[in-house]
């Protein structure tokens, strides 16, 4: 599946199962929450924190999903295309840090 067609499907799903759109604000407080719950998940499998007994079964694949899924809609409601903003993403990360990263002794 392509940026572009992941955009297009989450469109069409909100449109025909989901209803509607919630609003971009409401939006941005799900992805805050999705990100908070990714991160929960992440500390404790890669960190020092234990797991908690409730979140045994959450699935880290799924919670990423999440987090892609409310940022497509994000994408959608705003007029993003994702494809060109990673593109051009892409394009200032290798002008800016083509010596920077390299010549960084932190990094080697």
């Amino acid at each position: 599946m392509t940026i572009q067609q992941a955009q297009t499907d989450i469109d069409n799903w909100i449109k025909t199962t989901g209803v509607k759109y919630f609003s971009e604000l409401t939006n941005l407080g799900i992805l805050m929450e999705e990100v908070g719950e990714l991160s929960r998940i992440m500390v404790r499998k890669y960190g020092e924190q234990s797991f908690k007994e409730s979140d045994k079964d959450k699935n880290l694949a799924d919670e990423m999903a999440d987090v892609l899924w409310v940022l497509f809609c994000l994408a959608n409601q705003t007029g993003i295309n994702l494809t060109e903003a990673l593109e051009k993403n892409f394009e200032k990360k290798s002008t800016r840090d083509a010596l920077r990263h390299r010549q960084n002794d932190k990094l080697a």
